[in-house]
Protein backbone atom coordinates (compact mmCIF):
# COMPACT_ATOMS: atom_id res chain seq x y z
CA UNK A 1 0.00 0.00 0.00
CA UNK A 2 1.45 3.35 -1.05
CA UNK A 3 2.01 6.09 1.49
CA UNK A 4 -0.41 8.99 1.79
CA UNK A 5 1.04 12.28 0.60
CA UNK A 6 1.38 15.12 3.11
CA UNK A 7 2.26 18.71 2.33
CA UNK A 8 3.41 20.96 5.16
CA UNK A 9 3.34 24.54 3.99
CA UNK A 10 4.79 27.47 5.88
CA UNK A 11 3.19 30.80 5.02
CA UNK A 12 5.61 33.60 5.68
CA UNK A 13 5.76 37.35 5.44
CA UNK A 14 8.93 38.97 6.74
CA UNK A 15 9.58 35.92 8.89
CA UNK A 16 13.35 36.22 8.35
CA UNK A 17 15.43 34.02 10.72
CA UNK A 18 12.27 32.67 12.36
CA UNK A 19 11.75 30.48 9.31
CA UNK A 20 14.81 28.41 10.24
CA UNK A 21 13.57 28.06 13.82
CA UNK A 22 10.18 26.81 12.61
CA UNK A 23 11.77 24.31 10.24
CA UNK A 24 13.96 22.78 12.95
CA UNK A 25 10.89 21.98 15.06
CA UNK A 26 9.08 19.98 12.37
CA UNK A 27 9.04 16.32 13.56
CA UNK A 28 9.79 14.65 10.23
CA UNK A 29 10.72 11.34 11.93
CA UNK A 30 7.22 11.06 13.41
CA UNK A 31 5.78 11.57 9.92
CA UNK A 32 7.65 8.67 8.32
CA UNK A 33 4.40 6.86 7.46
CA UNK A 34 3.61 9.67 5.02
CA UNK A 35 5.35 10.84 1.87
CA UNK A 36 6.07 14.30 3.24
CA UNK A 37 6.97 17.47 1.38
CA UNK A 38 7.64 20.94 2.73
CA UNK A 39 6.59 24.08 0.88
CA UNK A 40 8.06 27.42 1.96
CA UNK A 41 5.73 30.08 0.59
CA UNK A 42 6.92 33.66 1.02
CA UNK A 43 4.44 36.42 0.30
CA UNK A 44 6.72 38.99 -1.34
CA UNK A 45 8.43 39.92 1.93
CA UNK A 46 11.13 41.99 0.29
CA UNK A 47 13.62 41.17 3.05
CA UNK A 48 15.95 38.23 3.77
CA UNK A 49 13.16 35.67 4.33
CA UNK A 50 13.63 34.05 0.93
CA UNK A 51 17.37 33.74 1.63
CA UNK A 52 16.62 31.75 4.76
CA UNK A 53 14.27 29.56 2.73
CA UNK A 54 17.08 28.82 0.29
CA UNK A 55 19.47 28.08 3.16
CA UNK A 56 17.02 25.52 4.51
CA UNK A 57 16.63 23.85 1.11
CA UNK A 58 20.40 23.72 0.54
CA UNK A 59 21.23 22.48 4.04
CA UNK A 60 18.57 19.78 4.41
CA UNK A 61 18.74 17.94 1.10
CA UNK A 62 17.22 14.72 2.44
CA UNK A 63 13.88 16.48 2.91
CA UNK A 64 11.61 17.23 -0.04
CA UNK A 65 11.66 21.02 0.17
CA UNK A 66 9.97 23.36 -2.29
CA UNK A 67 10.19 27.15 -2.35
CA UNK A 68 7.54 29.49 -3.69
CA UNK A 69 8.20 33.23 -3.79
CA UNK A 70 5.10 35.23 -4.64
CA UNK A 71 5.98 38.00 -7.08
CA UNK A 72 3.39 40.26 -5.47
CA UNK A 73 1.80 40.21 -2.05
CA UNK A 74 -1.29 37.97 -2.15
CA UNK A 75 -2.39 38.62 1.42
CA UNK A 76 -2.63 36.06 4.22
CA UNK A 77 -5.64 34.28 2.72
CA UNK A 78 -4.28 34.56 -0.79
CA UNK A 79 -1.05 32.87 0.24
CA UNK A 80 -2.94 30.01 1.90
CA UNK A 81 -5.15 29.55 -1.18
CA UNK A 82 -2.07 29.45 -3.36
CA UNK A 83 -0.63 26.64 -1.23
CA UNK A 84 -3.89 24.69 -1.13
CA UNK A 85 -4.22 24.91 -4.91
CA UNK A 86 -0.66 23.63 -5.24
CA UNK A 87 -1.41 20.70 -2.92
CA UNK A 88 -4.45 19.75 -4.99
CA UNK A 89 -2.59 20.08 -8.27
CA UNK A 90 0.14 17.75 -6.98
CA UNK A 91 -2.45 15.30 -5.61
CA UNK A 92 -1.59 15.44 -1.93
CA UNK A 93 -3.94 13.75 0.53
CA UNK A 94 -3.40 16.04 3.51
CA UNK A 95 -1.92 19.46 4.13
CA UNK A 96 -0.87 21.38 7.23
CA UNK A 97 -0.48 25.13 7.44
CA UNK A 98 2.14 26.61 9.77
CA UNK A 99 2.90 30.29 10.34
CA UNK A 100 6.43 31.42 9.63
CA UNK A 101 6.61 33.63 12.72
CA UNK A 102 7.01 30.68 15.09
CA UNK A 103 3.91 31.30 17.18
CA UNK A 104 2.60 27.76 16.60
CA UNK A 105 4.82 24.79 17.37
CA UNK A 106 5.15 22.29 14.47
CA UNK A 107 5.43 19.45 16.99
CA UNK A 108 1.63 19.25 16.86
CA UNK A 109 1.57 18.27 13.17
CA UNK A 110 1.36 14.47 13.79
CA UNK A 111 -1.65 15.00 16.08
CA UNK A 112 -3.41 17.13 13.47
CA UNK A 113 -2.92 14.50 10.77
CA UNK A 114 -4.00 11.71 13.12
CA UNK A 115 -7.32 13.47 13.72
CA UNK A 116 -8.20 14.28 10.12
CA UNK A 117 -7.33 10.76 8.96
CA UNK A 118 -9.72 9.12 11.48
CA UNK A 119 -12.92 9.77 9.57
CA UNK A 120 -13.56 11.07 6.08
CA UNK A 121 -16.32 13.38 7.35
CA UNK A 122 -13.63 15.44 9.09
CA UNK A 123 -12.80 18.37 6.86
CA UNK A 124 -10.08 19.93 9.00
CA UNK A 125 -8.41 19.97 12.39
CA UNK A 126 -7.14 23.02 14.25
CA UNK A 127 -4.87 23.61 17.20
CA UNK A 128 -6.67 25.21 20.13
CA UNK A 129 -4.77 27.26 22.70
CA UNK A 130 -7.79 27.17 25.03
CA UNK A 131 -9.05 23.58 24.81
CA UNK A 132 -7.54 22.83 28.22
CA UNK A 133 -8.25 26.21 29.76
CA UNK A 134 -6.49 29.56 29.73
CA UNK A 135 -3.29 28.59 31.56
CA UNK A 136 -1.61 27.22 28.45
CA UNK A 137 -2.23 30.46 26.59
CA UNK A 138 -1.08 32.73 29.42
CA UNK A 139 2.04 30.65 30.04
CA UNK A 140 2.90 31.06 26.38
CA UNK A 141 2.75 34.82 26.84
CA UNK A 142 -0.64 35.58 25.24
CA UNK A 143 -1.48 39.20 26.17
CA UNK A 144 -4.62 39.59 28.26
CA UNK A 145 -6.41 41.69 25.63
CA UNK A 146 -5.89 38.95 23.05
CA UNK A 147 -7.03 36.27 25.46
CA UNK A 148 -10.14 38.26 26.35
CA UNK A 149 -10.85 39.04 22.69
CA UNK A 150 -10.40 35.41 21.68
CA UNK A 151 -12.79 34.12 24.33
CA UNK A 152 -15.39 36.82 23.63
CA UNK A 153 -15.40 36.51 19.84
CA UNK A 154 -15.29 32.72 19.93
CA UNK A 155 -18.28 32.73 22.32
CA UNK A 156 -20.24 35.02 20.00
CA UNK A 157 -19.44 32.76 17.05
CA UNK A 158 -20.53 29.65 18.98
CA UNK A 159 -23.75 31.28 20.16
CA UNK A 160 -24.82 32.48 16.72
CA UNK A 161 -23.61 29.56 14.61
CA UNK A 162 -24.46 26.87 17.19
CA UNK A 163 -20.97 25.40 17.47
CA UNK A 164 -18.70 24.62 20.41
CA UNK A 165 -15.20 25.70 19.39
CA UNK A 166 -12.76 26.77 22.07
CA UNK A 167 -10.42 28.79 19.83
CA UNK A 168 -11.85 30.31 16.64
CA UNK A 169 -8.72 32.37 15.96
CA UNK A 170 -6.00 29.76 15.70
CA UNK A 171 -3.51 29.80 12.85
CA UNK A 172 -2.64 26.10 13.01
CA UNK A 173 -4.68 24.06 10.52
CA UNK A 174 -4.66 20.56 9.11
CA UNK A 175 -6.70 19.95 5.94
CA UNK A 176 -8.29 16.83 4.49
CA UNK A 177 -7.77 17.72 0.84
CA UNK A 178 -10.45 15.28 -0.32
CA UNK A 179 -13.04 17.86 0.70
CA UNK A 180 -11.33 20.73 -1.12
CA UNK A 181 -11.36 19.28 -4.62
CA UNK A 182 -14.22 21.59 -5.63
CA UNK A 183 -11.85 24.52 -4.88
CA UNK A 184 -14.65 26.66 -3.44
CA UNK A 185 -12.14 28.07 -0.96
CA UNK A 186 -10.83 30.23 -3.80
CA UNK A 187 -13.91 32.43 -3.44
CA UNK A 188 -13.00 33.30 0.14
CA UNK A 189 -11.18 36.44 1.24
CA UNK A 190 -7.48 37.03 0.59
CA UNK A 191 -7.20 38.84 3.92
CA UNK A 192 -6.59 37.84 7.53
CA UNK A 193 -10.16 36.58 7.95
CA UNK A 194 -9.63 33.68 5.55
CA UNK A 195 -9.51 31.12 8.38
CA UNK A 196 -12.82 32.42 9.74
CA UNK A 197 -14.54 32.16 6.36
CA UNK A 198 -13.00 28.74 5.75
CA UNK A 199 -14.35 27.56 9.10
CA UNK A 200 -17.85 28.72 8.22
CA UNK A 201 -17.67 27.15 4.74
CA UNK A 202 -16.94 23.79 6.36
CA UNK A 203 -19.85 24.22 8.76
CA UNK A 204 -22.25 24.99 5.92
CA UNK A 205 -21.04 21.90 4.06
CA UNK A 206 -21.48 19.81 7.21
CA UNK A 207 -17.80 18.92 7.46
CA UNK A 208 -16.46 18.49 10.96
CA UNK A 209 -13.65 20.64 12.27
CA UNK A 210 -11.84 18.95 15.15
CA UNK A 211 -9.64 20.64 17.74
CA UNK A 212 -6.50 19.41 19.50
CA UNK A 213 -4.87 21.14 22.49
CA UNK A 214 -1.73 23.12 21.71
CA UNK A 215 0.55 25.66 23.30
CA UNK A 216 1.62 28.80 21.50
CA UNK A 217 4.28 31.36 22.27
CA UNK A 218 4.24 35.12 21.88
CA UNK A 219 7.35 37.20 21.43
CA UNK A 220 8.20 39.80 18.85
CA UNK A 221 6.39 37.95 16.07
CA UNK A 222 3.92 39.86 13.93
CA UNK A 223 0.56 38.92 15.41
CA UNK A 224 -2.55 38.93 13.23
CA UNK A 225 -5.13 39.44 15.95
CA UNK A 226 -5.68 43.19 16.01
CA UNK A 227 -8.56 45.62 16.16
CA UNK A 228 -9.22 45.58 12.42
CA UNK A 229 -9.32 41.79 12.39
CA UNK A 230 -11.58 41.64 15.45
CA UNK A 231 -14.10 44.06 13.95
CA UNK A 232 -14.21 42.11 10.69
CA UNK A 233 -14.55 38.84 12.59
CA UNK A 234 -17.54 40.19 14.53
CA UNK A 235 -19.39 41.49 11.48
CA UNK A 236 -18.51 38.38 9.48
CA UNK A 237 -20.06 36.28 12.22
CA UNK A 238 -23.28 38.30 11.92
CA UNK A 239 -23.24 37.67 8.16
CA UNK A 240 -22.62 33.96 8.73
CA UNK A 241 -25.62 33.83 11.05
CA UNK A 242 -27.84 35.47 8.44
CA UNK A 243 -26.57 33.10 5.73
CA UNK A 244 -27.09 30.05 7.93
CA UNK A 245 -30.65 31.17 8.67
CA UNK A 246 -31.18 31.70 4.92
CA UNK A 247 -32.05 35.34 5.51
CA UNK A 248 -29.13 36.46 3.37
CA UNK A 249 -27.45 34.93 0.33
CA UNK A 250 -23.74 35.37 -0.33
CA UNK A 251 -22.41 33.76 -3.49
CA UNK A 252 -19.16 32.45 -2.05
CA UNK A 253 -21.04 30.46 0.58
CA UNK A 254 -23.45 28.74 -1.80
Amino acid sequence: MSKKKLLIFIVSYKASFRLMDVYKKIPFKKLSKYKTYLLLSDDASGDDTINYAKKIKNKYKKINILIKENKKNLGYGGNIKNCLNFSLKKKFDYAVMIHGDGQYDPKHIPSLIKEISKDNIIGACTGSRLLRGTKGATKGGMPFYKLFGNILLTSIFNFLIKTNFTDAHTGLWGYNLYHLKNKKFNFLTNGFNFDNEFRFMNILNQKLIKEIPIKAKYGDERSQLHIKYAIRFFFNTILFFLVKKKILKINKFR
